[in-house]
Formats: structure tokens, sequence, C-alpha cells
């Protein structure tokens, strides 16, 4: 079980890996060009949301494709992608509605889409006449994407945001039980979905701002906010990890922590869905340590970078703050590294060991 995990894995950073550098780019015009960035520019930051929504998760689509049926089963696997992204749309209980972006479906639609195409055209291809071969290219291709397009929007898009909303729907609940260290456990697992914004000012936004209405500080800003477990996942990567993940995490450290982008560590546990563990130990020491200190900010820190925690920090709670944001570093840290150390991602090699375990596909296709 452990080595078919290993392969997962393998295979799920070889769809993601590739597009990190497009990941990065994209948190570098949030983190420059949103309102509430460094330099902030309205016509620039209207890059933001369609790189995020349509762009990224294309891409990603397109390269799981790719890696089972060449650049056709890209192609197919692109298409399928823009199915699911136009057809998940959610809605929380607490009344918050959104497109997540869908990072997820389109590394589990991408290969699907591409393994199609390809068992059809081992049944089809074969049978074509002599001089037919590149109408039967096209129209094989442009039909099953007309109909895997469709399926995507009607179908497996409205299942990913049924996904989408129960743990957006299981936050709510969890901190309304009075639960908090424990709701770190859903809203990281949000947040790998990018349901991150959904959750924040969705769920925890209102609850902060009633908390806030009567003691002037809420703990309730710092739950999915806190850099601090990003922080530790990306230095365990920087000081554990391998090959293009362990090159880009430098950058990816700068513009999570600093610029408060919090999107560009998600990728990594995509790539490793194991280190969501490493996120999961900091953010619950984090908030036990807010709770026994009874931390709070007056206000969201948007961008969640260590510079809007200053800013919106009240006086007397420094302390509390800043050390729960310290221990999820920390604890991030050192169990990102020990599980690297256990578990390391294979890239190359484990991608190609898992599409050789999948049925009909032989290894390198």
């Amino acid at each position: 079980m452990l080595t078919q995990l290993q392969k997962f894995g393998g295979f799920m950073a070889g769809m993601v890996i590739p597009n990190i550098g497009a990941i990065l780019a994209w948190g570098l015009i949030t983190a420059f060009f949103i309102p509430t960035g460094w330099t902030p520019n309205e016509s620039l930051s209207e890059l933001v949301g369609p790189i995020i929504v349509y762009l990224l998760p294309v891409l990603i689509g397109f390269t799981g494709g790719k890696m089972v049926y060449g650049h056709r089963g890209g192609v197919m696997g692109a298409i399928t992608t823009m199915g699911i992204v136009i057809g998940a749309d959610f809605e929380l209980a607490s009344g918050a509605t959104g497109d997540p972006p869908q990072f997820l479906g389109a590394m589990l639609v991408g290969p699907l889409a591409a393994w199609i195409i390809m068992k059809i055209d081992e049944s089809f291809q074969d049978k074509v006449p002599v001089g037919f071969e590149m109408l039967y290219n096209n129209f094989s291709a442009g039909i099953l994407g007309f109909v895997l397009a469709i399926l995507g929007k009607l179908i497996i898009g409205p299942i990913m945001a049924a996904i989408a909303t129960i743990f957006g729907n299981l936050v709510e609940w969890v901190t309304d039980a009075g639960l908090l260290p424990l709701a770190d456990i859903p809203i990281e697992v949000g947040k790998v979905l990018f349901l991150n914004n959904a959750i924040n000012h969705g769920v925890l936004g209102p609850l902060g701002v009633a908390d806030t209405a009567e003691t002037g500080r809420s703990i309730y800003f710092l739950l999915e906010t806190n850099p601090g477990p990003g922080l530790g996942l990306l230095l365990a990567y920087w000081f554990a990890g391998k090959g293009l993940a362990k090159l880009s995490a430098p950058g990816a450290i700068v513009i999570h922590f600093f610029g408060g982008i919090h999107e560009v560590y998600f990728p990594y546990i995509l790539m490793h869905p194991i280190m969501i563990l490493s996120v999961w130990a900091g953010g619950i020491l984090a908030d036990i340590i807010f709770v026994i200190f009874d931390a709070g900010l007056t206000a969201t820190p948007s961008p969640g970078s260590i510079f809007a925690y200053l800013a919106v920090i009240p006086r007397g709670q420094h302390f509390g703050v800043l050390l729960g944001v310290a221990a999820a570093a920390a604890a991030a840290f050192v169990v990102g590294t020990l599980l690297l150390r256990i578990s390391p991602v294979k890239e190359r090699e484990g991608t190609e060991d898992m599409i050789g375990t999948m049925p009909g596909i032989p290894t390198g296709a």
C-alpha cells in the first residue's frame, strides 16, 4: 500500500511540478496587484481571477493527459477540465458562493480523458482506411471532447462542487461546536482544494466580525490565514525535498510568507498528499497556542502575510499571535522533514511507475 501511495504521489507530482512556474507567476501577480497587494493596480489585477480559475487548472489537466497519451491526450484532458471548471459552482450553508479553482478536478479528469481517447484509438485506428487518418484523428478527438466537456459541465463539475461544499460546511460546523484546534483539519483540506477564500470570507470572517464587535478581537481571523504551517511545509521541501520542488521552494516561501499568497503551497501538498500531515501538525499546535493565550486579530489579514498580521494585531496580543505563527512553522517543518525523509517525493520515476500500473497504459506512454 505504501508503494502504491508513493507511486500515486509521484503521478500527482508529475502533473503539478511542470506547472509550478505558472503558479508562482500567478502568485507574484496577485501579491503585487490586488487592492491589498504591494503595488495595487486595478487593471493588472484583472489577470488574477482568470488565471487561477481557468488557466492553471487547464494547464494541469493538459499535463495529466499528456503524461498518459502524449499531446493528443493532453488536449482531451484540457477540454474535459474546462467542462468541470465551468460546472463547479458551489454555495455554503453560510451563503458564501463562488467558483473554486478545479486543481483537484483537473488532476482526476485529465489522465482519465487521455486514457479514454487512447482506448478508442487502440480499437479503431487500425481500421481507418488509408488517406483518412487525419480525418479520423480530428473528428474522433473533436467528438469525444464535445462529449467529455458536456459531462464535465453537467456531472463531474457539480460533483466536485459538492465535495467543496461539504468541506466548507464542515469547517463551519467544527467552529460552531467550539473545537477550534480541530478546525484546522477541514480547513487545510479545503485550502488544498483552493477553497481558502470561501472558508475565510464566507465562514470564519462573519464569525470574526461578530466576535470583534464584542471583545475587540477574534481568534477566527487566525484560523485560516496563519502563514506558519505553509512556511514550515515549504521550508521542509527546501531542506529535505528533491528536484524542482526543492528548487522552487525558496521563491514560494517569499510569495507565501511575505506576500500572503497561500495558494502557492497547495500544489506541494497535492504532489505528495501525505504532506498534509505537516500543515495539520502546524495548524493544530498554533490553534492550541491561540486558545491558551486568548489571542486574536482585529480584522482579517488580507492577504495572509506576516506584514498583514502585524498590521491587525491588537495591543498586548503580539506574543500569543507571533508565538502561534512561529510554533506552526516549526511543527510543520519538523513533521514535513520527517515525512520527506521517510517517503520522499518521486518525480519522474514515480510518474512513470504509476503510469505503468494503469490498465492498458504502457510505461513511458
